[in-house]
């Protein structure tokens, strides 16, 4: 993996992923520590969707990062994109002080479903920590298995979920309008995409599904929007 920065308008450090080869492949093990600072503004990305490729062999990654007063740390990354018979398993452990702030997305797709491959992988696990002083405001985990799971009748017409951690005082105010306008919307049968929030201390947890990556992402970005003014820029008007 490569880890590269770029520069924007505002103060945030902007720091993207890349692995080589474009995915993960059977044995690559993936550990990435980091540490936000007093007042500091980061974001982490990808520079495109993370590929599981065919494997017997599992791939693993850990993302391990403290957040510190009065410091925001985003993460938007791609979404996880995993092959026929990939085995991929990812966590997610993210510490913060009393005042800081944090934005999470962790999404994935069937795999390369426009081309028929829908649900096929071996396995797929993530799971996401979140602690504040030291207390657990954020614990979730997901696990598909084709072995033991009917996958693909249980996932239905959806090929792709999303789930998005926001907690902190410099977002809490926008974390509660998405549940409040979210709460106010009535949801149709059929409705592409679908989505959920509800508040947990300081913050919400946005969940998402849909049928294909783009009016997922788009979503998203809508309601991530105000992330602009706190990184300086759009992070995905920038990125593309």
């Amino acid at each position: 993996m490569k880890v590269f920065t770029t520069r924007n308008e505002g103060g945030a450090c902007w720091v993207y992923s890349a692995t080589l080869g474009g995915g993960f492949v059977g044995g690559d093990t993936v550990r990435m520590t980091l540490d936000v600072g007093e007042d500091a503004i980061a974001l982490l990305s990808t520079q495109a969707s993370t590929k599981i490729y065919r494997s017997l062999t599992p791939a693993s990654q850990l993302i391990s990062a403290t957040v510190r007063d009065g410091a925001l740390l985003a993460v938007v990354p791609d979404p996880v994109v995993c092959f026929s018979g990939a085995d991929f398993s990812q966590r997610q452990r993210y510490d913060l002080t009393a005042g800081a702030n944090l934005v999470v997305v962790d999404w994935m797709t069937s795999g390369r479903h426009a081309t028929g491959e829908r649900w096929a992988f071996t396995r797929y696990a993530s799971r996401i920590h979140v602690a504040r002083d030291n207390k657990l405001i954020f614990l979730d985990g997901l696990t598909l298995e084709r072995e033991t799971d009917t996958v693909v009748q249980r996932m239905g017409r959806f090929n792709v979920c999303l789930t998005c951690i926001i907690s902190g005082p410099r977002v809490a105010a926008e974390a509660e309008s998405i549940v409040t306008t979210i709460s106010q919307t009535a949801v149709c049968s059929g409705a592409d995409p679908i989505e959920s929030a509800y508040p947990i201390a300081g913050g919400a947890i946005l969940r998402m599904a849909g049928t294909s990556v783009e009016e997922v992402s788009a979503l998203i970005r809508t309601r991530l929007s105000f992330l602009h003014s706190l990184l300086g820029d759009d992070p995905w008007t920038r990125k593309w």
